[in-house]
């Protein structure tokens, strides 16, 4: 199974121009994005076996990235 990893570029391809204006200019939204993209990278890496982890470490990393991701898209739709 390929697992590729889920960029907010890759989410919002629509909004790519605005997540990085947002990033340089909003402090809130440019935390909730690099605590996306830790999140991301975390299951990335889980996930192709690069770094072990439970079921629930992953369960709950997941669960954090769709709560980041929702508030995310809520700023994004402003």
């Amino acid at each position: 199974m390929v697992h590729t990893p889920h960029e907010l570029a890759d989410e919002f391809p629509e909004f790519a121009a605005k997540i990085h204006d947002l990033k340089q200019s909003d402090a809130h939204f440019s935390r909730l994005a690099d605590e996306y993209h830790a999140a991301n990278r975390e299951i990335h890496r889980i996930e192709t076996g690069v770094e072990p982890a439970g079921q629930r470490r992953e369960e709950d990393l997941r669960k954090q990235r769709i709560h980041l991701k929702d508030e995310i898209a809520a700023m994004l739709a402003r």
